[in-house]
């Protein structure tokens, strides 16, 4: 017996050595897998223009730092899943954005939020720049700085006054009484169907900012209208109302910062951006040799074999035609044959597995509308569209949206305004004003139906109207089969002009759901069974040279597009004075060029909406 104690003990000791050798073997190797702790604060500074489309990557000029919506959500996103950030920092500093961008980034710093720490800071704050402030763990302002919560103000624009006095008559058509987009230069005050419509805008909106900063700071609706109907508040008054979290210099955030995470943790400012080539200014090759890479960078994306989910963007007005390029860059806008071109690309291109058509645009020409339209459609006999709608996709911007196979909306977008407009001026009773006489001479009954002398006569109206009717009907159509089994009402209930925002819109049936970019990126992604995908963005982008280099024998064509600048006088002055309302008198005039040149418009109302 004591022989068999001797031997088990000597086996026991012999399995715990054994067993202690094993763990100082396998230490190295779990050591080897455990993650370093983080040790970056991610940094993200909003400031000046954050656009829809992707601005364009040019090595010399830059993109006058211009970020699009997109990369900055991506590179939230990415941070949100990086194991090497510890926190996420939002510095906002005078961004300009719109509602529907502030709803599609507060979406992504809600989910970053749920992994990891976000603090934002400010110097001075908006209301909407308010609803993005709140949406993190931690808000915080500058000593003495201001806080305007004063809600919303939309104002309309009306040149009836001064075209009367300058002896000018305007002349418009519309289809659907709501379909204001004439009545500035028809009327002096709104019409009582556009103050109508006006309303119920501002006041789906305005509930929708109320809702979000009562989600954001965890008070009811009441209490945040109270803030709201205070409006101003200093930093102090305002933490002292618990509007934020603290007030702080970057300074003293940075203290707080380190003490949260260390003192040795790093602060990244680019985190998430591409790195731009550096260049030898010493050798005479080397501009040569960047815009030869450039080139061949673009060519090489192109090229790519991964399946991936294309993004069309329909950025800015809808015109006909395609953009002049200038060292500076190609004309803003939505351009019919560029858009056309590049929905073509996407559906010949076996590795793009679906579309998401962006469309950010008030509308325009109803011409290029259709164009668009065409082209989408011919896309989705290949593979599915999916829009995703941005800060406005209302008349021709609907237009281009009515047959997808899913649309998605921001709550805030503006969407619609499903008529048609058609106009112009009549400028002899100004130019007699000043003793300059025209005499013309025709041959056609209908020969000077667009010319600038007189205003249309009752037959001509007629004949107008029956035209106009014949392109409302299309439009009408185009959504009844588009939205098929989805209207909540009659479609001459839903048209006539009517303005919706993106929260009404889901409820009437013209979309589908409430979502962003990403939200529709993703949606499509799963509707073709992709997980391992890319993003593509369309129509490409070209730099100076490469646009040079493409199609220059139609450039001549479309340079008298859009080509007038309307001046005012004393405008320098008035520019400074009042920037806001001088530019939406601009857009107002451009709006005359297009209908001089297309005739007929499906276009929305222009407004100022501030916060």
């Amino acid at each position: 017996m004591e022989n068999f104690r001797t031997a088990f003990r000597g086996k026991l000791l012999a399995f715990v050595a054994m067993a202690g050798l094993w763990r100082m073997a396998a230490l190295p190797i779990f050591a080897a897998e455990e993650k370093a702790p983080p040790d970056t604060l991610a940094v993200f500074e909003f400031h000046g223009q954050i656009t829809d489309r992707p601005p364009v990557e040019d090595p010399l000029f830059g993109n006058l730092h211009a970020e699009s919506l997109q990369s900055l959500l991506t590179r939230l996103k990415k941070a949100s899943m990086d194991d090497k950030v510890a926190g996420v920092v939002v510095l906002l500093d005078e961004a300009g954005l719109r509602s529907a961008q502030i709803e599609e980034l507060r979406q992504v710093l809600k989910l970053v939020k749920e992994k990891k720490p976000v603090y934002a800071h400010a110097d001075s704050v908006k209301t909407g720049t308010y609803l993005l402030l709140t949406t993190a763990s931690r808000a915080s302002v500058a000593p003495t700085g201001d806080l305007w919560i004063t809600g919303l103000y939309l104002e309309e624009l009306y040149l009836r006054g001064l075209l009367d006095m300058l002896g000018v008559r305007p002349d418009f058509l519309t289809c659907g009484k709501y379909k204001s987009a004439a009545e500035m230069f028809m009327r002096k005050e709104a019409s009582p169907e556009a103050s109508e419509m006006h309303d119920w805008l501002i006041e789906s909106l305005y509930e929708n900012m109320v809702a979000m900063i009562a989600e954001n700071r965890g008070v009811g609706k009441d209490d945040a209208r109270a803030w709201i109907d205070r409006g101003i508040y200093s930093a102090e008054a305002a933490h002292d109302a618990k509007l934020i979290d603290a007030v702080e210099s970057r300074e003293e955030l940075l203290t707080f910062l380190k003490k949260t995470h260390g003192t040795t943790v790093k602060l990244n400012k680019s985190y998430g951006k591409k790195t731009s080539p550096e260049i030898d200014f010493n050798n005479p090759f080397a501009m040569l040799q960047l815009w030869a890479k450039l080139l061949d960078d673009s060519r090489s994306s192109s090229k790519s074999t991964r399946n991936s989910i294309a993004v069309v963007h329909v950025d800015g007005a809808i015109s006909l035609g395609r953009p002049t390029s200038s060292l500076f860059g190609s004309e803003e806008g939505a351009y019919s044959e560029t858009i056309r071109k590049a929905l073509d690309q996407v559906a010949e291109e076996p590795r793009v597995r679906a579309v998401v058509l962006r469309v950010n645009s008030p509308g325009g020409s109803a011409v290029a509308s259709e164009i668009i339209l065409k082209a989408v459609r011919n896309v989705q006999t290949h593979k599915p569209v999916i829009v995703s709608m941005g800060n406005v996709a209302a008349s021709g911007g609907y237009y281009v949206s009515s047959r997808a196979n899913r649309i998605f909306a921001d709550s805030t977008t503006i969407t619609g305004s499903i008529g048609v407009v058609a106009g112009k001026l009549a400028t002899d009773g100004m130019w007699q004003r000043i003793g300059v006489n025209f005499t013309g001479i025709q041959r056609g009954k209908h020969a000077a139906l667009m010319r600038s002398s007189k205003p249309w006569t009752d037959a001509e109206k007629q004949e107008l109207q029956k035209w106009m009717d014949e392109i409302y009907g299309v439009f009408k159509g185009h959504v009844t089969e588009g939205r098929q089994g989805k209207l909540k009402k009659p479609i001459d209930d839903l048209a006539g002009g009517r303005v919706y925002t993106g929260a009404q819109a889901l409820e009437l049936g013209l979309v589908d759901e409430i979502g962003s970019l990403n939200d529709a990126i993703t949606y499509a992604a799963k509707e073709v069974h992709l997980e391992d995908y890319e993003l593509r963005t369309y129509p490409e982008h070209k730099n100076f040279i490469e646009q040079l280099m493409d199609e220059t024998g139609q450039k001549k064509k479309d340079e008298k597009r859009l080509s007038t600048r309307w001046q005012i006088p004393l405008e320098p002055l008035l520019e400074g004075i009042d920037p806001e309302r001088i530019s939406l008198i601009h857009n107002a005039f451009q709006q005359l060029d297009c209908l001089r040149e297309e005739r007929i418009m499906l276009t929305s109302p222009l407004f100022l909406l501030n916060d």
